[in-house]
């Protein structure tokens, strides 16, 4: 089995990146790897210091931006 996974930058975002895994583990890794950034991308270009309770949001928010079908 594969797993096709689908990360989009936001609601609207027309052109998603798209990954095949062979591995479950492959995707989590990469996943986790793709979320860290962004957050850390977040966390750097924020003008204000952010919350763990807003750190928690912007982690939900980018979760929430994937999808993975078994393909």
């Amino acid at each position: 089995m594969k797993y096709k996974v689908t990360y989009a930058i936001d609601y609207l975002d027309s052109n998603p990146t798209t990954k095949i895994f062979d591995f479950y583990y492959e995707m989590e890794e990469w996943i986790s790897e793709e979320v860290n950034n962004r957050v850390q991308w977040s966390i750097d270009h924020s003008q204000f210091s952010i919350s763990e309770e807003e750190l928690k949001g912007i982690e939900e928010e980018e979760y929430s931006l994937i999808t993975i079908q078994e393909i």
